[in-house]
């Protein structure tokens, strides 16, 4: 089952969340630790608005379990989007106005800003199914663009995305990797859905 997260499902968002966060080899995450982190993400899941906040995070269930996030919003929220976090990362003496400082959405996308599947999920099509329902979603909300960022490296996730429909449109550093930009055309597919 697709929905969004709820206060009862943050201990099992947080390790497949992760799962990123450790890809992604973040200077925050070194200098403070994997334990404060999760405390500091787990805090800010209560907080509306925030980039990792419940309100912009779906779950997909499986057997009562969750099986894969996907956590997004709008383009134009990324400059807002971390601001809730700051009082939260002074609490635990992190001195930082976000953990994120590289721009990553492009102006009029949808932002797919982390997506992952529980690793005992891994190699069974929920990603494919997850992502298939995402768009769906946004379809249905009358979205126009979709966009993710896939590290250059990480030949699984990219294979996944072309499966899927995704399009290789640029390239980006977030944090010290480099990301292929890519985007999914909303609303190419309700038009070939149209035809056939």
């Amino acid at each position: 089952m697709f929905r969004y997260a709820k206060e009862e499902d943050a201990e099992q968002i947080l390790p497949t969340l992760f799962q990123i966060f450790d890809e992604m080899e973040l200077e925050v995450f070194k200098e403070v630790g994997n334990e404060t982190m999760k405390q500091v993400i787990r805090e800010g899941f209560e907080l509306p608005n925030y980039r990792y906040g419940l309100d912009n995070i779906l779950v997909d269930e499986e057997k009562g379990k969750v099986a894969a996030i996907a956590i997004s919003y709008p383009e134009e929220d990324e400059d807002t989007i971390d601001a809730p976090l700051i009082k939260i990362l002074k609490k635990h003496g992190i001195n930082q106005e976000s953990l994120f400082t590289d721009k990553e959405a492009w102006p009029g996308e949808w932002y797919l800003d982390s997506f992952a599947v529980a690793p005992e999920f891994q190699n069974q099509g929920i990603g494919t199914k997850t992502l298939k329902d995402f768009i769906k979603l946004l379809q249905e909300k009358g979205e126009k663009v979709l966009s993710l960022n896939v590290d250059v490296e990480n030949e699984p996730a990219k294979h996944v995305y072309d499966k899927v429909g995704f399009k290789k449109v640029g390239q980006l550093y977030i944090g010290s990797h480099l990301y292929d930009h890519m985007q999914y055309d909303l609303e190419q597919e309700i038009e070939e859905e149209k035809v056939s």
